[in-house]
């Protein structure tokens, strides 16, 4: 689903990975803005990471009982996220945001949940309805497999517009059991919420006893210590985590009020397991991450990174004549070959695809990877430095004078 199809071309193999740099298999050094599509924060292979990993290797790879990690790992994303009282582990983001829409149905007791076009939360049956990420990317925005009956279920409504949220509601009065938005979009491009948006999606999920959940798995962590909802001061019922606090392996996680995460087995009704879920290698990974971000609260040295590049861009699009969107926060950025603001997948979508896969291929011969995709989020680490991100910006300006 990374391939190269919507930009043309063959992709390459990675042989290693440092810092920012991919290594491919021919022996290119690439300066990496995909990050592996948004856990590596700190770079690729960090040496306190892979520390923690071959510490924990020496206790064992798999336990199948709690450890002490898990207490150290959950201890972390509730003093992060003053939304979450009680987290539980499992594999993945595709898992946790299944895990999640299955509680919210179970403690409210309805069936449908509402989501958002283009917002990608995995691969479940209930979920994959109007995706963005690789589904949006290659032209299939559902999937088959999905029988009828489970899309009839899900409600699908634009992002960034409120009057169609509470029409929904209003057109399935007492049925809407919750709604899960990425509260920025980084599955269609990074698209952040207008503001007061988020605030509204509360008010309107606490009027219509519907649960509301964040699906932080890209932007926890990455956006701030307490990912959007730190940012918005928006506290979701439930909020689903992956990717950084795996520091490079596998691990998600879901959380919230303590009424509801109790309503969870063997405490209640609602069956989540997984027999590598709370994995000691990816938890120690994941603690090692989150401990760094808590030391050198790197998010205004990355917001500032970014704005260089933001700046360098629409400076060469400028120049160039070229209509350019460059939406970015923190260490997440998108760019848009387009004339209006990009809101929501609409406006992504209108967007010149053709344009970005030859600007991409530009920036890729100049030793530049941005993703392989006009629909996805470009991301930086602490990895990317000063000296690194002006080479960043001469090879994207450069690659914009080449259109």
């Amino acid at each position: 689903m990374r391939a190269f199809r919507s930009v043309g071309g063959a992709p390459f193999f990675v042989k290693s990975a440092h810092g920012a740099i991919l290594t491919t298999a021919d022996g290119r050094d690439l300066i990496d803005f995909v990050c592996t599509w948004g856990p590596a924060i700190h770079g690729h292979n960090p040496p306190r990471i892979k520390a923690a990993i071959a510490a924990a290797l020496e206790d064992g790879t798999s336990f199948g009982a709690p450890h002490e990690r898990e207490v150290t790992m959950a201890e972390l994303i509730i003093q992060f996220f003053p939304s979450i009282q009680k987290v539980r582990m499992c594999n993945s983001g595709t898992e946790a945001t299944m895990s999640a829409i299955r509680l919210a149905r179970g403690y409210t007791r309805r069936d449908k949940i509402l989501k958002f076009a283009g917002c990608y939360h995995g691969h479940s049956d209930s979920l994959l309805i109007n995706a963005g990420s690789g589904a949006l990317t290659h032209g299939y925005p559902d999937s088959a497999g999905v029988p009828a009956a489970f899309a009839q279920e899900t409600i699908v409504v634009p992002f960034n517009h409120p009057a169609a949220l509470e029409a929904a509601f209003a057109a399935n009065p007492g049925q809407i059991a919750g709604v899960i938005l990425e509260p920025y979009l980084g599955n269609v491009g990074f698209v952040p919420a207008l503001p007061g948006y988020l605030a509204k999606v509360r008010e309107l999920c606490t009027r219509n006893g519907a649960l509301l959940i964040f699906d932080e798995v890209m932007t926890g962590f990455r956006l701030a210590r307490g990912g959007v909802q730190e940012l918005e001061g928006i506290l979701p019922d439930l909020t689903a985590l992956g990717k950084i606090i795996g520091g490079g392996l596998p691990v998600g996680a879901f959380g919230g009020r303590a009424e509801i995460m109790d309503l969870i087995a063997p405490l209640g009704p609602v069956y989540q397991a997984g027999t590598l879920s709370g994995n000691p290698l990816a938890l120690a990974a994941g603690i090692a991450a989150l401990q760094m971000l808590d030391e050198s609260r790197p998010y205004g040295a990355l917001n500032r990174a970014g704005g260089r590049i933001r700046d360098a861009v629409l400076g060469a699009a400028e120049a160039k004549g070229l209509p350019v969107q460059v939406p970015q926060f923190g260490a997440m950025f998108s760019i848009f070959f387009n004339a209006a603001p990009v809101t929501d997948l609409a406006t992504a979508t209108a967007s010149d695809a053709a344009l970005y896969g030859r600007f991409f291929h530009a920036c890729l011969r100049r030793g530049v990877y941005l993703a392989p995709s006009a629909y996805e989020a470009a991301f930086l680490s602490t990895a990317h430095s000063p000296e690194i991100v002006d080479r960043a910006c001469e090879i994207l300006s450069a690659s914009l004078a080449e259109l």
